[in-house]
C-alpha cells in the first residue's frame, strides 16, 4: 500500500485536501481480464451505522437533494470492500487479483460518503474494508488512456458537476450492475450461477470502462486497445475509492479532439487535453485524490516497464 497526505503536493506545494490519496492496490505490470477476479456477495454489502440518527441523515439528505434537481437518478452501483491478492509460487508478485464487491446505490454514497458528517461513519481501523465498513463506498473507474502520438487523455471537469467542478479527471465513470441486469442479490444462487455471475461482473469491469472513454472522449470502441487494470486508488476526502485501467487509442490527438466535440458524455466535461507524461505530472495536482493516485499508479506501471528494458539489456 502507498498513501499520501493532505495538504502537501509531489512538490512539497501546499494542495488541498480534495487532492490527497492513498493507493488501496497496485498492479504495475497491468492485468488482463483473465487475472481479476470478482467476488460479488451480499456480505460485501454497506453495514448500517448504529447511530439511528445518523443513518436518518441519509435520507434526509437524498430528500433534499431531490428538491433541488429532480433528475437525479438512484442507481445501482458496485461497492468495494477489499481484495486478495494471489501468488503462484512467490515468483510473480501480481499474479492475480479477487475483488471483494456488494452492491449500493447512489442515494446511500450520497447520504454516506458526500454527507458533510462522512469521517463520522468511519471507524477507527487500519484495515481499510473495517474502517469504511458503514459507508456506500461505489467503486468508481478511470481510464489512462495513450494516443498514437503518446500523449495521454485528460479532461476538465464542467462547473456544473457536483464533485470537484472545474478540476482535472481521467475519463471515467463507475460500471454498471444495471448492465448485467443486476438490481439485487439473488441468494437461492447455486454454486455454478454464483461463479458465472462473479465472471460477468469481473468482465464489466473491463467492458465499462471502454464504454466510458467512447461516451466522454467519443473514440470508437475499436480504436482502443484491452484494457490492463493497473490498481485501486482512494480519495482521502469521502474515502471515495476508484479502479484504473490502462489502454491505448491508435489514433493521433488531432483526430481525437475532433470526435471529442460530438461525444455523447461531453456535458461533464469543458475541455480535452493531450498530455505529456511532465504535463500529467502538474495536473495532477489540480486532480480529485482518487484520480491523482490514478496518476500515480500510471507512474508506477512507466517505471516498471523501464526497469525491464533495463534489465533485459543486461541479459
Amino acid at each position: 500500500m502507498t498513501s499520501m497526505p493532505a495538504g502537501e503536493g509531489a512538490s512539497g506545494d501546499p494542495v488541498d485536501s480534495g487532492n490527497a490519496f492513498k493507493l488501496l492496490l497496485s498492479c504495475p505490470s497491468g492485468l488482463p481480464p483473465s487475472r481479476v477476479y470478482v467476488d460479488f456477495n451480499p456480505s460485501y454489502d454497506r453495514i448500517p451505522h448504529p447511530d439511528a440518527n445518523l443513518e436518518e441523515s441519509i435520507n434526509e439528505i437524498w430528500i433534499r437533494r431531490l428538491k433541488e434537481n429532480t433528475s437525479l437518478y438512484n442507481g445501482k452501483k458496485f461497492r468495494y470492500a477489499g481484495h486478495t491478492l494471489h501468488h503462484v509460487d512467490g515468483l510473480d508478485q501480481e499474479s492475480s487479483v479477487c475483488l471483494h464487491l456488494g452492491l449500493t446505490d447512489y442515494r446511500t454514497f450520497v447520504g454516506t460518503n458526500l454527507n458533510p458528517l462522512w469521517e463520522k461513519f468511519l471507524i477507527p481501523s487500519e484495515d481499510d474494508p473495517v474502517r469504511c465498513q458503514h459507508t456506500s463506498s461505489p467503486l468508481g473507474n478511470g481510464a489512462i488512456v495513450e494516443t498514437s502520438d503518446k500523449r495521454i487523455l485528460v479532461l476538465q471537469r464542467s462547473y456544473n458537476v457536483g464533485e470537484f467542478p472545474g478540476y482535472f479527471v481521467f475519463p471515467g465513470g463507475h460500471s454498471e450492475p444495471e448492465e448485467l441486469g443486476i438490481s439485487d442479490h439473488q441468494n437461492d444462487k447455486g454454486l455454478t450461477e454464483s461463479e458465472d455471475l462473479n465472471r460477468k461482473v469481473s468482465q464489466e469491469m473491463f467492458d465499462g470502462i471502454v464504454r466510458e472513454v467512447v461516451e466522454e472522449i467519443g473514440v470508437p470502441a475499436e480504436s482502443l486497445t484491452d484494457p490492463v487494470f493497473i490498481g485501486i486508488s482512494r480519495r482521502e476526502m469521502n474515502v471515495r475509492p476508484t479502479a484504473f485501467f490502462f489502454l491505448k487509442c491508435n489514433m493521433e490527438s488531432k483526430k481525437i479532439y475532433q470526435l471529442y466535440s460530438r461525444a455523447q458524455d461531453g456535458f461533464e466535461s469543458t475541455q480535452l487535453y493531450t498530455v505529456s507524461r511532465d504535463e500529467l505530472g502538474k495536473m495532477a495536482l489540480r486532480m480529485p485524490g482518487c484520480h491523482h493516485g490514478g496518476y500515480v499508479l500510471y507512474e508506477l506501471m512507466i517505471q516498471t516497464v523501464e526497469d525491464a528494458r533495463q534489465s533485459s539489456r543486461w541479459l
